[in-house]
């Protein structure tokens, strides 16, 4: 992936980049926080080409094979989406982040 464009904006107390592969394809708001980059297995699924289900049975597989702590990989970060029953208005939602070792195990999984 070829880093384009870089913009950094205060949310929350992280930054968020928007990295386009050289086509202009692939656009993903990456979290850094705790010094780590952390996505979502939607962003992931967009990052590697492949269907969110193929990210998530990787990423099963990567704690029950002990490759990696859960405890210490995973954490909730609450985004705000589109209301899906009412145009217009927003809300609050819990998504499940994944840091940089996950990124890579799942990485390395799905070239594979």
């Amino acid at each position: 992936m070829k880093f384009i464009e870089s913009q950094q904006k205060a949310i929350m107390n992280s930054d968020i980049l928007i990295y386009q592969n050289a086509d202009g394809n692939i656009k993903i708001d990456v979290r850094l926080e705790e010094e780590t980059v952390w996505l979502n297995q939607d962003q992931m699924a967009t990052l590697f080409g492949k269907a969110k289900s193929t990210i998530n049975e990787h990423i099963k597989n990567v704690f029950a094979e002990g490759e990696l702590d859960e405890k210490v990989v995973v954490r909730k970060f609450r985004i705000t989406t589109q209301h899906g029953a009412m145009v217009g208005k927003t809300q609050e939602v819990e998504v499940y982040g994944y840091n940089l070792d996950v990124i890579i195990s799942v990485g390395y999984r799905v070239k594979d």
